[in-house]
């Protein structure tokens, strides 16, 4: 059985897939491993937070994004380095 991720995990999953694979939803479907209606549900409410836009079916980060990307990144180091799961 996979462990339990957490909601910020997830929101990492996405995020680090629309930046290194692309922003297409069948990308994003098998890189983050969510169905098609949790997955969509994750990409309304990025968008409404402005960390994400889609532009002609594609997601893209925007600046915002990026910068709570590399923010969630060096949180989960530091979670890491102190023997927590992020």
């Amino acid at each position: 059985m996979k462990p339990y991720r957490s909601r910020l995990k997830i929101v990492l999953d996405i995020l680090t897939a629309i930046s290194e694979e692309g922003g297409k939803v069948s990308k994003l479907l098998l890189y983050a491993n969510l169905s098609y209606d949790r997955l969509m549900k994750y990409l309304k409410e990025l968008s409404e937070k402005g960390l994400v836009e889609e532009e002609m079916g594609e997601y893209r980060l925007t600046e915002r994004g990026y910068r709570f990307l590399e923010e969630l990144r060096r949180a989960e180091k530091l979670a890491e380095a102190f023997g927590f799961r992020f």
